[in-house]
């Protein structure tokens, strides 16, 4: 990560609170994969459920890679249709002030962008493509009152938590801060889809 130039001055100091969680998902070849989310220890228990309701229903992601594998590039993590986490995102990128961003806080999570896609403020633009930006049913998309609202939401999080559309995001929070949702303890954390947490420096 470091390498990568993901942490640096200006980023939040949470170095030592980020866990990487490596789970199994369902990918859109119906294979089963493992990925890696890069979170705050504080929300690893929240994330350890979802996912695996996602994983027993199938909801299929496309890829889940940590930041670094980008070198911190968004749009090429977006364009990869990549699933994230932990970002704390260079100047020239679209980002909330590093120190209440709930990416840079490892405290969001964006979802096959590709399928769920945000409009750019800077472009007004969708991105990384408006191809699916309908809100019409597909396999990979996320819908209001669908599977993975309801795994977010019964978990304490925000699906879009921005004044434009950006469904392919949800957080704990804006501006983000220590998560006190639910299940917010790590320690209560169960694995049945075969997940484990490290931390990630």
């Amino acid at each position: 990560m470091l390498a990568a130039g993901l942490w640096r001055k200006g980023c939040p100091d949470v170095w030592d609170q980020l866990r990487r969680v490596e789970m199994n998902f369902v990918g859109f070849d119906g294979e089963v994969h493992r990925g890696v989310l890069v979170v705050n220890a504080d929300v690893t228990a929240s994330v350890v459920p979802i996912f695996t309701k996602l994983f027993e229903e199938r909801f299929p992601i496309r890829r889940m890679e940590p930041m670094e594998v980008y070198d911190g590039h968004l749009n090429a993590s977006l364009r990869a249709d990549n699933t994230s986490a932990f970002n704390c995102r260079r100047p020239d990128q679209i980002n909330a002030p590093f120190r209440e961003s709930p990416h840079a806080n490892g405290r969001a999570i964006d979802i096959n962008p590709l399928e769920n896609p945000w409009k750019d403020l800077r472009t007004k633009r969708w991105s990384p493509s408006g191809e699916y930006a309908p809100r019409t049913e597909r396999e990979g998309k996320i819908l209001k009152g669908g599977l993975v609202w309801r795994a977010f939401i019964e978990e304490g999080w925000v699906w879009q938590d921005i004044k434009v559309p950006d469904y392919m995001h949800f957080d704990t929070g804006y501006p983000s801060k220590p998560f006190k949702g639910p299940i917010a303890s790590p320690s209560t954390a169960s694995p049945p889809t075969s997940a484990q947490s490290t931390p990630a420096g």
